[in-house]
């Protein structure tokens, strides 16, 4: 059996980054161990499980457009009215209001650097 554990994740600076996700999405550090030379590896993730994001540094032209503009985020609640009202908080740019799906009710935010994610709640089984 195969499974993807953690991803890539461009960001411009750890401590900015690791503050969105904790804060604005309520992710957990997974890990922050210090490596040789004075770097770090990170990896923050949703409380429930799956892949985590491998925060890595980068001055690429490619942040903010990891997927090149479209959604490549997707991140699934069980309760939207909560997590949405968390975003709005913490100052996170929502590109559209909060819509009803046949997949779910879904809205579309920005990261840090512009990149789209969308938060689904699918509906109840």
């Amino acid at each position: 059996m195969l499974r993807i554990t953690d991803l890539t994740y461009l960001v411009r600076d750890l401590d900015e980054a690791i503050a969105f996700f904790v804060d604005a999405l309520g992710f957990t550090i997974r890990s922050d161990e210090p490596r040789p030379g004075g770097g770090r590896r990170v990896v923050v993730g949703p409380d429930g499980g799956g892949p985590g994001l491998v925060l890595k540094i980068t001055d690429s032209p490619t942040l903010g457009r990891q997927a090149g503009g479209s959604v490549a985020f997707f991140l699934h609640t069980d309760d939207f009215a909560a997590t949405h009202a968390r975003l709005v908080a913490h100052g996170v740019t929502l590109r559209e209001e909060p819509r009803h799906e046949e997949w779910g009710t879904v809205v579309i935010f920005e990261d840090l650097y512009g990149n789209p994610w969308d938060l689904i709640e699918p509906p109840a089984a």
